[in-house]
């Protein structure tokens, strides 16, 4: 499946939507988005890293964490009435341009300026 952004944070919505609790606090979402990254941080640590699973624990898929990560944002994101693609945009538009000669580029590459 393929997925707009805007079809992410409608999808989350309508999920979230269905609760009269709602949305968590930003804070809230704050401390679970660390959760989150923190499982996925150990899933690239056991399969990129030298620490090994231990036999008791289960085994969790990467892709697995990295959706969970993309939820959290989601919901943040939808909490604040934030526009997903809006803000990648601004992101790329900063990274575009302040990192454009930050590194070496592969031969025939030319910088991709807006």
């Amino acid at each position: 499946m393929n997925y707009t952004t805007e079809d992410i944070q409608k999808r989350v919505d309508k999920y979230i939507s269905q609760f009269k609790e709602g949305y968590f606090s930003p804070l809230s979402l704050q401390a679970r988005l660390t959760e989150e990254v923190g499982e996925m941080a150990r899933e690239i640590n056991h399969h990129y890293g030298e620490k090994q699973k231990k036999s008791t624990e289960k085994n969790k898929a990467l892709e697995e964490e990295l959706g969970d990560v993309l939820f959290v944002l989601t919901c943040f994101a939808n909490s604040l009435d934030m526009d997903l693609s809006e803000a990648f945009e601004q992101s790329m538009s900063k990274i575009e341009t302040r990192d454009k000669d930050r590194w070496t580029r592969k031969e025939g590459e030319s910088s991709n300026e807006q």
